[in-house]
Formats: structure tokens, sequence, C-alpha cells
């Protein structure tokens, strides 16, 4: 079986990569650059947020060498929790990644702007590395986007991911108002891209570095070695393949692309699967020992023998880069 590579051969990055990682540090001291998952949202077989796992799953992402850990987003079906849910859930993170190398990012959207803002209050006197939000739905116009990241400004002087996707339909995330923003608020110069067309824009923002300070992107890592040639500084990823994800970012930084390249041609066979079966993500949470249950409150999950299979098959091919 090929090993995987060590963290001592990887992380032999060139002075140049050490000098733009530190212009794109958080307060804390934590970069905010590299492969920072979208965690999973755990849940009993009734359906409860399961906390224990919620915390097992930062002892994961860890262990994978996950650069940075983002939770509540889409992919954690934050929609689908409770204010009290999310408030604990923080908790819950803010104490179980303490000491560990993982960036903690908390996302405080909501499609209620105070509700928002209440989310940040208290994510702020949790101390994490930073914090990510969608502009609100309820826009009208880029001015209201503005107003709102200002409001959040006035809350934190954490690292500020804006994330580009997510928000009011027809209200377009400018790449100048992102560029004002990062001038005006240093702290709010951090983008998750998403917004289409997104490798358009990405050449824009890393183009615009400083003020931007860290461009990452998201859509599972399906362009990620493409993003990262074009100047990036990390992905957003799904949280059960964390240790290949950042091991493709170790790679890229240490000017080992190839080797790079060649793990992220094997991890596509698993990015595509998941558009082809429902609950790929639920099943390897729970075959890698984190979740004690597939439950999904978006999709009922009942996995047929060949789907179940072809998930194996899938899996087998990345086993030889596992770190966890």
């Amino acid at each position: 079986m090929t090993p995987a590579y060590s963290r001592r051969q990887i992380l032999a990055a060139p002075a140049a990569a050490f000098a733009i990682t530190a212009r794109s540090r958080g307060a804390a001291g934590k970069p905010m650059r590299g492969a920072f998952p979208i965690m999973a949202t755990p849940y009993t077989g009734a359906k409860e947020l399961d906390y224990e796992d919620l915390a097992k799953e930062v002892d994961f992402l860890d262990e994978c060498g996950a650069h940075g850990m983002i939770w509540p987003q889409f992919g954690s079906e934050f929609a689908k929790l409770t204010k009290d849910e999310r408030m604990r859930g923080m908790e819950t993170l803010a104490g179980a990644s303490k000491g560990k190398r993982p960036a903690l990012i908390l996302g405080v959207q909501d499609p209620d702007t105070e509700a928002a803002f209440e989310y940040a209050e208290r994510a702020e006197k949790l101390a994490p590395d930073g914090m990510i939000s969608m502009p609100p739905k309820d826009a009208k116009s880029v001015d209201d986007y503005r107003k709102y990241f200002g409001t959040m400004a006035k809350i934190t002087k954490r690292p500020f991911f804006i994330q580009t996707s997510g928000g009011a339909g027809g209200v377009v995330p400018e790449i100048d108002m992102l560029v004002d923003l990062a001038r005006q608020y240093p702290n709010f110069g951090y983008i998750k891209a998403e917004y289409k067309p997104v490798i358009e824009r990405v050449k824009k923002l890393v183009a615009n570095k400083p003020p931007i300070r860290s461009v990452m992107c998201g859509f599972n890592g399906r362009s990620f070695t493409y993003e990262m040639r074009l100047g990036t500084d990390g992905t957003c990823p799904f949280a059960p393949c964390a240790d290949i994800f950042a091991q493709i970012w170790d790679l890229h930084v240490a000017g080992e692309d190839r080797k790079a390249l060649e793990i992220y041609s094997k991890l596509l066979l698993f990015i595509n699967l998941e558009d082809v079966v429902q609950g790929t993500r639920q099943y390897l949470m729970k075959r890698r020992g984190v979740f004690k249950t597939m439950v999904s409150r978006q999709r009922e999950i009942d996995l047929s023998p060949e789907e179940i299979d072809e998930i194996e098959a899938a899996f087998a091919v990345l086993k030889p880069y596992l770190r966890a």
C-alpha cells in the first residue's frame, strides 16, 4: 500500500509561500489558508443534534491535518438547525477546538439579519479564530450588503470570511464592493468565492491582494488544483475527506504539484460520486468512525447494496492517503 506523504516531506514550503501565509494569518496567528472543511452535522437516531459527535469531529479534523474547520454552513444543514442548537453547537466547538491545530471559523448567517448579528455577538464571546457569513437574503442592493458587513465589522475584529453565494437573488456581490470592504475593514479581506463565474472572479480577487487577504473556493473542491494554480489560498470542501484535501494543499505549498494532482485525480472519483449517490458523505462519516449514524434532516438516507459497493470502491482508492 502506498503510504501517505509524511508531514516532514510536505511541509518543506518555499520562503515565498511562507510570506504569503504570513499576510493571511488571523489575529490568533493561525493561517487563513489551506483545507477548511465545512463540518458535517451529526444526529442521533431520533434526529436530535449529537453534540458528542460534533466535538469528536474536531478531533477527527485535527488528526486529518485540516488547516481549519467551518460550522455551520450549507454542508452542515444550518437551515435545519434551531437557534438553540446553533448556539450550543458553537459553544461545543469552541471548547473542543482549544489546543487543536485547525482554525475554528463559526458561521453566523441567518435569513433574519438581526438573528445573524446575534449569532455574531455570541460567536465573538466564544473567541473563535474567525467567522463567516453569506450576504443577507433580504437585501435589495449592494449598499444593503455593505451595511450588513459594516455592522458585522462593529461586532468583531477577527478574520471574517464573506461567502459570496447564498445572498439575495439578483444582487451581485461586486468585486469592487469586496475590495472596498477589505480596505475599510482589513479583517473582512477574507473571501469564500462561490458566486459565478467563479474562476473569472477569483482571478480578479487574487489580483487585488492586498487589501484582499485570502481567497478560498467551495463547491466540494471540484476545481481545487486549478484554483491553487491561480493563486487561491485554499478550499472549503466536505469533511469526510479532509485529510485528502489537506494533503493536496500541503503538497502544493511544498512545490509538489505533480504529486498533488495524482492524489486529486483519485479524489475526483469520490467528489463525482456525491452527485450520484445521495448520502455518500453521511455514510463515510460513519464509516470512518466519526459519527454514530447516517441520519440527515435534509433527506432520508437508505443506501442500496449497490450504492454502498460504489462508495466503498471509490473510498478504497483513497485509503493509501488517509491520515486518520
